[in-house]
């Protein structure tokens, strides 16, 4: 038995409270590799040629989605939002077996959690260029600067709504699933 598991148990024998705590501080973890995977892509993606010539100097609006050639127009627009989908997708499944050890059906939660992060990245492609137009704007960073300074804002707030929507969705441990059978 792995090191994590007997820490699990652990825990697990504490309590419930202890047991949501120590997934907690794992989920601290697993959204902190999320985010160096989201902070790697957007700073690499950009410099793609062809997402860069997006980066054309013109504004990009869509919906209620604004990115103002300052902010990076269509450009900032894809590449920020890739970033992000790559980034869930890497906490999806490393929060299902390491954070939660779950067996939870991936038929049933991964729409699930797909339609979650969809309405938190329509949020986000609105917020994050509207912050960076901000802070470029108001002078108060540099492009670059802003770019990350918002993300982070942006990660921050989602990471507070994943954790709960993640225990309600990988509730089902593994063991339960392994003594059904």
């Amino acid at each position: 038995m792995g090191k994590l598991n007997q820490i699990d148990n652990a825990a697990a024998e504490k309590g419930s409270g202890v047991k949501t705590l120590w997934q907690f501080v794992k989920f601290i973890f697993v959204s902190l590799i999320a985010m160096i995977v989201q902070f790697a892509l957007l700073n690499l993606l950009p410099l793609i040629p062809a997402i860069k010539d997006l980066y054309n100097g013109q504004d990009f609006s869509f919906w209620v989605f604004t990115s103002t050639a300052a902010a990076g127009g269509l450009g900032y627009f894809i590449v920020n939002n890739t970033a992000n989908i790559v980034a869930q997708i890497v906490a999806f499944f490393v929060n299902r077996e390491k954070t939660f050890n779950s067996s939870a059906n991936i038929a049933v939660t991964l729409p699930i959690y797909i339609i979650f992060t969809i309405a938190l990245i329509c949020f986000s492609a609105w917020l994050n260029p509207t912050l960076k137009d901000i802070f470029v704007s108001k002078g108060w960073m540099g492009d670059a600067l802003a770019a990350n300074a918002a993300t982070m804002i942006c990660s921050a707030v989602q990471f507070f709504l994943y954790f709960p929507v993640d225990k309600i969705l990988f509730r089902k441990p593994k063991e339960a699933k392994e003594e059904a059978e």
